[in-house]
């Protein structure tokens, strides 16, 4: 297994992939004064922009939502990437070679055709596909459609389209557009044989896009009886940039209302997606030519936030026939399952949902994900119909399966309820069932037995509460706040002046990380001249909390003007350090109180001389300070 790629071919990517032309891909980004720019946040719903990017620092941040962080971060949020994917993706498109930390310095790259030649043939083969559905080659392909309700309209918005039966209408097509066959094999287009064809022909076909919307690879469904391959459907194969076990269908229409929802349908097919974005059920993907399985959970994480915290739901859709009974519980026996709530929704008469809608309309399809019901309580009902529940032995056998799965439910506070729900279903006394579920909770798990309801990737244990960053209307943070962002955004404007500035100076403690993680990256004087000081910076930070007030600081503009040089920052400072002044002299204030000045006469003198040489420096300082933006707090 190859190493971690290098730290200086990252920060060769960081500094190549310009973060505003990365960002512009996806958010129409207008100016906002001081360098930075603005939109609409792509991870939350809003109407007035306040999503932030500061191209110099090279810093995203939104003061709505508060994401945040560098180009990389921002391709792995708004993507699902890893980082990993993230770095290899910006590395194909701004030319960086990647090496490892394995001992080879040999580049890593990518055998066959580059990336983006992959992805520029799938984008030209989904045109020429769609384009030939248009065609009178395609009157079956139009009418298999129709008959499952799928006007030309929805053909438009899932990019559905017709393989011709020609055997080398693509190839020639990517011929004429300049793709040597190899990339055309590469990617997957096309076959090699004795000669060069198609890889789909005469076949209905949906591209399977990433979650960006590139087209990757595509599914291909048998609408001719002559057709000599039997297979119902044929997808892509894979390739350098498809991996079936890490795509969803529909993951580029469903992402955003999966996170505002907090919810991902699994359905089974193709159309079964289609019927349920039409439906309104817009958080609908499927798997493309395999069963769901652990990447595919991981994909889905992704874009669910779902970390072992969250709230949300994943809804999978099975028919109502024992294959669909089979496929649920090979769901909860698995490892494919989340922190998320996991559901059930079984149609009726074992319909899926393109049949549902094309029999009962939208209002069905909606119902079915309404009328979910848990996993477990599915998976039990699966239990409890194996055994005759009016014979003795029967009820027994029934709860000794049935303890297992109540003993393996992830929410122990649920244990209980669901204890008294099995005495209730199998009839026995709930002692009975509780002494069972606590011997199944105490045997050793074997492979041939249920594991536990559990996450696909490994918990991570509940984080600490994190103080709040103060807001931009606090008063109390205002100078804190304003030298820090002079510091991570401008270092040359500050240079030396914070040469006596110390962590005791900020009284907050996300302030007080940012200045620790500044004084670690080796203070502002070290950022002079250093187009990734900043990102140094937030390197340095290890706390959450820090590396986000980083961000925020970097992209906010500072106030009161656009080109700060040392005698404007040094005002901050100054005014900085008054403020630590007068705790300091509020602190020997409150000590004077409690001292008595006839028996403690030799502290109360010192303390009293200390006052005064600390009122004399908050004079200086304040004269010093000629008044920066913000004023007196």
């Amino acid at each position: 297994m190859a190493g971690r790629i290098r730290d200086d071919d990252i920060a060769e990517v960081r500094e190549k992939a310009r973060i505003d032309d990365v960002v512009s891909e996806y958010v129409t980004l207008k100016r906002a004064g001081g360098g930075s720019l603005k939109g609409l946040c792509p991870f939350h719903d809003e109407k007035t922009p306040s999503f932030n990017v500061n191209p110099a620092r090279q810093f995203f941040h939104c003061f709505g939502c508060g994401e945040g962080g560098d180009v990389i971060s921002f391709l792995m949020k708004v993507d699902g990437l890893t980082f990993t994917e993230s770095v290899e993706r910006l590395a194909e498109k701004y030319g960086v070679q990647l090496r490892r930390e394995d001992g080879d310095d040999e580049p890593v790259r990518p055998r066959g055709p580059a990336r983006g030649r992959l992805i520029e043939a799938h984008k030209v083969a989904q045109v020429f596909y769609a384009e030939q559905l248009a065609g009178p080659d395609a009157v079956v392909a139009r009418q298999f459609l129709h008959e499952r309700g799928f006007d030309q309209a929805a053909a438009l918005m899932f990019g559905v389209g017709f393989a011709p039966r020609d055997g080398e209408a693509l190839t020639r097509h990517l011929r004429g557009r300049r793709f040597t066959d190899e990339e055309s094999v590469a990617a997957g287009l096309v076959a090699h044989g004795r000669s060069h064809y198609d890889r789909f022909r005469g076949r209905l076909v949906w591209p399977i896009r990433e979650a960006n919307g590139d087209t990757i690879g595509f599914g291909a469904r048998r609408i001719f009886d002559d057709d000599r391959i039997e297979a119902k459907y044929l997808n892509t194969s894979e390739t350098a940039i498809y991996k079936k076990s890490q795509v969803l269908y529909g993951i580029d229409l469903a992402r955003t209302a999966m996170k505002d929802s907090q919810q991902a349908v699994v359905v089974e097919g193709y159309t079964d997606v289609m019927a349920c974005h039409l439906a309104g059920v817009t958080t609908a993907v499927a798997s493309c030519g395999t069963a769901f399985g652990t990447d595919h959970a991981r994909v889905l994480r992704r874009f669910l936030g779902d970390h072992g915290t969250t709230s949300g739901e994943v809804i999978f859709t099975f028919d109502g026939d024992s294959a669909g009974q089979k496929a649920a519980m090979k769901v909860l026996d698995s490892d494919q399952v989340f922190a998320s709530q996991t559901y059930v929704a079984v149609a009726p008469e074992g319909m899926d949902p393109c049949d549902l809608r094309l029999k009962e309309g939208d209002e069905a399809v909606r119902e079915l994900v309404a009328s979910r019901q848990p996993l477990y309580r599915f998976a039990l009902d699966n239990i409890l119909t194996r055994h005759d529940l009016d014979r003795a032995d029967g009820r027994v056998d029934a709860l000794r399966d049935a303890a297992g799965l109540v003993a393996s439910i992830r929410d122990k506070t649920k244990v209980e309820t669901f204890s008294r729900e099995l005495a209730h279903m199998v009839g026995v006394d709930l002692d009975q069932v509780r002494e069972e579920v606590r011997r199944a909770a105490s045997r050793p798990a074997r492979t041939d037995e249920r594991r536990p309801v559990r996450s696909a990737e490994p918990s991570q244990a509940p984080q600490p509460p994190r103080p709040a960053l103060p807001s931009l209307s606090d008063p109390r943070f205002q100078i804190e706040r304003e030298l820090l962002k002079l510091i991570i955004q401008h270092p040359a404007g500050v240079g030396r002046t914070t040469a006596h500035v110390t962590g005791a100076d900020f009284t907050h403690p996300t302030f007080q990380g940012v200045w620790e993680a500044v004084t670690a990256a080796g203070g502002p004087a070290s950022g002079v001249d250093d187009a990734g000081w900043a990102n140094r910076v937030r390197g340095a930070a290890t706390d959450p909390a820090v590396i986000a007030a980083v961000t925020e600081l970097g992209v906010e503009p500072v106030r009161g003007t656009s080109d700060p040089n040392p005698t404007f920052a040094v005002a901050y400072v100054y005014r900085l350090q008054e403020l630590t002044t007068s705790r300091r002299i509020a602190d020997v204030k409150a000590r004077l109180q409690r001292t008595n000045p006839v028996d403690q006469a030799l502290d109360y003198n010192r303390m009293f001389g200390e006052l005064v040489m600390l009122e004399q420096h908050r004079r200086k300082l304040r004269e010093g300070a000629v008044g920066p933006p913000g004023g007196q707090p």
